[in-house]
């Protein structure tokens, strides 16, 4: 059996910058142990399996060790994919464990729309100053990961943290963010440790939690985010009630075929 897979920078336009993501269109789902292996032999953050059902598609992706329930980048490459590799005409409605998730290509960008995780506030905590030794202005949890505010956004790029410090704090991701300046209204990073990857370099999902959190403080439902990772990574946001959208471009890095199964 030959599988084709392709891997997308998703969040930028330029190759080697933002997130990438591996995806696999399939006319069935593989076997759990086998989807999980070929996306611990890629080592990306994510490995995307789309197939599709009818007027929709099922979607779910994997870490190197482990299924995650939702991922952004990842759903953003795949409406690549299938927009430029397969020639299939937007929106892509996508069904996943966090429900339904469209994609839409809206001004040359791709328009993720997704429910909201609202932010629960929570103290700071001795162990939290020890993982990041710098002012921290707030903390809150949405869905199963922490956030951390950080006073100055300076210091988002320049910490270095210590993994063995983080992975304490949550079972999954630790983001941290503040506000930004100049062309970024919220910079982040994103963290996850405990799930097998060090440092997501651009985190969709995250900025479900990360969007709202900085609408309300600042006042607006427009957001423009800078993740600040190695890579790096540009956002736009739009806040509503219950959901939101968050968008980006892709680019296509590489076509292959796995072979020997």
């Amino acid at each position: 059996m030959t599988l084709i897979f392709f891997q997308v920078d998703a969040f930028t336009d330029t190759l080697f910058e933002g997130n990438p993501a591996a995806v696999m269109k399939l006319d069935a789902f593989l076997p759990d142990e086998m989807m999980q292996s070929i996306a611990a032999e890629n080592n990306l953050s994510e490995t995307a399996y789309v197939v599709p059902r009818d007027d929709h598609f099922k979607l779910r992706w994997f870490t190197p060790t482990v299924e995650i329930d939702f991922c952004g980048h990842a759903t953003v490459a795949t409406a690549h994919i299938l927009a430029s590799e397969y020639g299939l005409t937007p929106p892509f409605n996508f069904e996943t464990k966090v429900g339904r998730l469209s994609v839409d290509i809206i001004d040359e960008r791709y328009v993720l729309d997704a429910p909201i995780s609202k932010a629960i506030p929570t103290d700071i905590t001795s162990a939290m100053t020890e993982a990041f030794p710098v002012p921290l202005e707030a903390a809150f949890t949405a869905g199963n990961n922490l956030y951390l505010v950080f006073g100055n956004a300076d210091d988002i790029a320049a910490i270095e943290p210590d993994m063995s410090k983080i992975i304490p704090l949550s079972n999954h991701g630790v983001g941290i963010t503040a506000r930004g300046a100049g062309e970024y209204d919220c910079v982040s990073r994103f963290f996850v440790p405990a799930e097998g990857i060090d440092e997501d370099p651009v985190t969709g999902s995250a900025h479900a939690a990360i969007g709202p959190y900085w609408a309300v403080r600042l006042g607006q439902t427009k957001l423009t985010a800078y993740q600040a990772s190695k890579r790096g990574g540009i956002l736009w946001l739009e806040i509503g009630e219950e959901r939101l959208t968050i968008s980006g471009h892709a680019v296509t890095y590489m076509k292959a075929e796995i072979t020997g199964l």
